[in-house]
């Protein structure tokens, strides 16, 4: 409706009806239009991505899917001619690929040790769980003990462990005891426990400059070596079973959740003594980054495995296992300094001097301000850096201990499973695996990253 003047001229009282957006600019067309043929480039880089995809899924969904053998004993069942993924060699060596060489009657253990983990990891993993403090006490400091005990069987002599096997402190001559207690042991117990915990907390005051918060490192570090030594010492009625029986993807997450939950405050530490005004504490922080950024990880496993024996005091030694977690840790921790370092490089020189000026401690300013905001930033890097640990933990096989990659390829020597297709079967599977450990790394990442990216929402 509207109104007409002599003049010809006219006043709209209504709104003319908007006119749909034309059909190929809207839904599956206009999304292809705008994403995939947009220009002359991005047609081609499309029609080459759609060549690929024509030329590699569908031989793969052939290969693991159509054409594969999904029952059989032996290997009579896929040696028939143009046959795919032999899967009864997978079945056939599944608990092979889990346990490794743990006994069959004691995988109870490992079973517990698997569920556990994951019944603390969830809560820990989603953001709106109650009681996270409680639960990441439970997961990083009561789960590592609890699934030590059950993995190996407890009932360690922690006074050979510590001393006569680690050469760390003689022992202390001498039968003396009082009310059944081995005192010569506590003594050097006691002693060793106070040299550890001092060497904790030297690093957080040297690095920090706080006094009280290196005492509180001391008492906490001094507490959990002895819960450690104590639960060594309670016997369960568990039968020992070394680590050398270990494998599989046992072997590989522990190795690669013992270097993840390490190296990252490992990381932390040496990226702010990096940044320390002390010139002794950087200096030896860039030495330590430096040198392990700078030798293969292969070469420290087999340096941790076969020659460091050499350098340790006459009986020490020190189990295979155990050598190589501690240097993916510390390989990793060098590498994770540098991330977390770019991100407190990142943070503007006003949040330090904002935590200052209200009067924060060094510990408070680093805790609450500071590294909340930068480990935000390096999200993806540290992320990146523990994807890529996980993977690593391959490059164990070098020093005999058969992860999950390596028992495989240990069960690709057994005749009765040899099939011109058991080697494709097998790396096929083991990239499933590894492709959905990463993956799910992965999406978890961006879901915590959009999660904390508050500062450019609209």
């Amino acid at each position: 409706m509207s109104l007409t003047f002599d003049d010809g001229t006219f006043i709209r009282s209504e709104l003319v009806t908007p006119l749909p957006p034309p059909i190929r600019n809207v839904g599956i067309i206009g999304w292809m239009r705008e994403n995939l043929f947009s220009s002359v480039l991005n047609t081609l880089l499309t029609l080459f991505g759609l060549a690929l995809l024509i030329l590699i899924v569908p031989p793969m969904v052939r290969f693991a899917l159509i054409d594969a053998v999904w029952t059989g004993e032996n290997r009579e069942a896929c040696l028939d001619p143009g046959v795919g993924a032999c899967w009864p060699f997978i079945r056939a060596k599944f608990a092979q690929l889990i346990y490794g060489f743990y006994p069959i009657e004691e995988r109870w253990r490992p079973n517990i040790v698997f569920a556990a983990g994951a019944i603390l990891l969830v809560p820990l993993l989603v953001p709106s769980w109650p009681m996270k403090r409680l639960n990441a006490l439970l997961f990083f400091v009561v789960y590592p003990i609890i699934a030590f005990i059950l993995l190996t069987g407890g009932n360690i002599d922690a006074s050979s462990f510590l001393f006569q096997r680690f050469g760390l402190i003689q022992p202390i001559t001498g039968d003396a005891s009082i009310a059944g207690v081995n005192i010569a042991f506590w003594a050097d117990f006691v002693l060793t426990a106070l040299v550890a915990a001092a060497l904790v907390g030297g690093i957080i005051g040297l690095i920090g400059g706080n006094a009280l918060s290196a005492g509180r490192a001391v008492l906490l570090a001094f507490a959990a070596f002895g819960v450690l030594v104590l639960a060594w010492d309670i016997d369960f009625g568990l039968r020992p079973v070394e680590t050398r029986q270990w494998g599989g993807l046992l072997v590989t997450l522990v190795i690669a959740v013992t270097g993840i939950v390490a190296s990252l405050p490992l990381g932390i530490l040496l990226a702010l003594g990096r940044r320390s005004q002390m010139p002794i504490v950087r200096l030896l922080s860039i030495v330590f980054i430096e040198f392990w950024r700078g030798v293969p990880l292969i070469t420290v496993l087999f340096f941790a495995t076969y020659m460091l024996p050499l350098f340790l005091p006459q009986g020490a030694n020190p189990d295979g296992l155990l050598r190589a977690l501690v240097g993916v840790a510390l390989f990793s921790a060098a590498y994770m300094a540098e991330v977390v370092r770019g991100g407190l490089q990142a943070i503007p020189k006003g949040q330090y001097e904002g935590a200052m000026a209200v009067g924060l401690t060094w510990s408070q300013m680093m805790r609450l301000i500071i590294l909340p905001q930068a480990l935000t930033l390096v999200i993806p890097g540290i992320v990146n850096s523990f994807i890529s640990l996980f993977k690593d933990t391959t490059l164990v096989l070098i020093v005999s201990i058969f992860d999950f990659l390596g028992q495989l390829r240990a069960s690709f020597t057994d005749p009765n499973w040899a099939t011109p297709v058991t080697l494709y079967t097998g790396f096929a599977f083991a990239g499933i695996v590894y492709f959905l450990f990463c993956f799910g790394m992965s999406r978890y990442s961006l879901f915590v990253e959009r999660r904390l990216n508050t500062s450019h929402r609209h």
